[in-house]
């Protein structure tokens, strides 16, 4: 099954991608490797989630907010691939949290993104991750996430 057919299968829809804020490209395929610029949670319709965790936000809406992120990410990943079977491996996260200095369950919010990538993908979902604290991201956001994907050559 694809994984828009399986995001289908969870009441799931691709986001619109969003413009880049800066000078850097939402993604860049090099070889079997696409890689994913940092996205945020940002709802259809343009809204992103802010706050600090730990702070203004809880572990567990964190949580969604980085499986939103998730979801930006497939969101670029199928504009920029076009074949959702062309996923052969999700290689690896980074996930940063935006969270207060004594915060310290970074990893139980990604895996708001990473329980969303093993749930649409299955096996080749695992992947290697990072998930550390930050003292701010760009427009207070709660997360940012990039992604590294193998693809079928």
């Amino acid at each position: 099954m694809s994984f828009l057919a399986e995001l289908d299968s969870q009441g799931l829809k691709l986001l619109p991608i969003p413009k880049p804020i800066g000078n850097f490209r939402n993604f860049v395929r090099t070889g079997s490797l696409i890689f994913i610029s940092g996205q945020g949670p940002r709802e259809a319709d343009g809204t992103m989630l802010q706050g600090k965790v730990g702070r203004d936000v809880t572990v567990s809406a964190a949580y969604q907010h980085a499986r939103l992120t998730g979801l930006n990410i497939l969101s670029v990943l199928a504009d920029a691939v076009g074949e959702p079977g062309q996923v052969t491996q999700v290689v690896k996260l980074l996930g940063l949290v935006n969270a207060t200095d004594d915060f310290a369950r970074h990893p139980e919010v990604i895996n708001g993104c990473s329980d969303l990538f093993t749930a649409v993908f299955g096996e080749i979902g695992q992947h290697a991750r990072s998930a550390i604290g930050v003292s701010s991201l760009p427009n207070n956001i709660t997360v940012e996430i990039e992604a590294i994907f193998e693809l079928r050559t």
